[in-house]
């Protein structure tokens, strides 16, 4: 009978998360794209499945809404903090050098962390910099020069179960406090209702 995805959820494939679980939606609201690291390359560096994924959710779709969410207790993030490790795995060593601005990023920051609050700020830095890979993607550059399409970063916190949203105007990441719906409609959409997705 046909899909018509309210958002474009980009997320880890960690076990652990489960994006309608996590946004309370129903089969046929999100559409998923699960990869390790939540992971966005910039176009055209690495075109491939993500990059089809995305293409085709935002440019055929036309959903209204995309999301990258990253974790706490990422096995990527350690990864990326912690290159040798993973040596052998050439694949995952190739795909993770996507992440490493963040990390750059991080560790250029005057900021004195913990090991643990390097990793959260890593994750969250992470976010932030795949939100800047998106853009580069054509069919998204096209939206959002249209004004129709939104974007969002979220951490979810896997022990606390809670979810905190990226704001670009505190440039941080703060807490979603409740969720609410919202009328609109994503390109070539009738009017409905679709989740509002960080409500802070």
């Amino acid at each position: 009978m046909g899909q018509r995805p309210e958002a474009l959820f980009i997320t880890c494939a960690d076990s652990r998360i489960d994006p309608c679980l996590l946004t309370q939606t129903k089969p046929g609201e999100l559409f998923i794209c699960r990869v390790i690291g939540n992971i966005v390359p910039r176009y055209p560096k690495t075109i491939g499945g993500v990059s089809a994924t995305i293409e085709y959710a935002v440019g055929v779709l036309g959903v209204a809404d995309v999301i990258v969410c990253g974790h706490t207790d990422c096995g990527v993030m350690n990864g990326v903090m912690n290159p040798k490790a993973l040596k052998p795995l050439g694949n995952v060593t190739s795909w993770l050098q996507h992440a490493q601005p963040a990390r750059r990023a991080v560790r250029n920051s005057k900021e004195k962390l913990t090991a643990a609050q390097f990793q959260i700020a890593l994750t969250e830095r992470n976010v932030v910099e795949q939100l800047k890979n998106l853009r580069t993607h054509p069919a998204v550059a096209e939206r959002l020069r249209l004004g129709d399409l939104k974007l969002h970063g979220w951490v979810y916190h896997i022990g606390k179960g809670t979810v905190t949203t990226y704001r670009p105007d505190r440039g941080r990441f703060v807490a979603i406090r409740s969720a609410k719906r919202r009328k609109g409609k994503g390109r070539g959409h009738d009017p409905k209702t679709i989740v509002l997705l960080a409500t802070v």
